[in-house]
């Protein structure tokens, strides 16, 4: 084997373990931003709303989202935090959203 060869080899190798880890950490990344929402709209909906669309709830969700963002940036914005409460309403079972997050990877 030439010093050529084994360069391309060392680099080809070297390349292939970047990929994998980066499909590795973005597949980890996405699992865990799934069950960080999931959580977060079922705590929002069982223990802030009671299940229940009232007034009071909605001005709680305000409250939240405005510290939440000012805090953590834009990804908890009040539309962001009622997509999470209807993720949670749609997948209400963890052992669904188990099965949700093998299959992103």
């Amino acid at each position: 084997m030439t010093k050529i060869t084994s360069a391309k080899t060392l680099f080809g190798d070297i390349k292939s373990y970047i990929e994998r880890a980066r499909l590795q950490t973005a597949q980890a990344v996405n699992t865990g931003l799934v069950t960080l929402y999931w959580q977060i709209g079922k705590r929002i909906r069982q223990e802030i709303l009671k299940g229940k669309r009232a007034e009071y709830g909605e001005k709680i969700l305000q409250t939240l989202s405005a510290k939440l963002t000012a805090e953590y940036g834009s990804g908890f914005s009040e539309k962001s935090l009622r997509r999470m409460i209807q993720f949670y309403e749609v997948f209400p079972q963890d052992r669904i959203v188990a099965s949700l997050m093998r299959q992103l990877s």
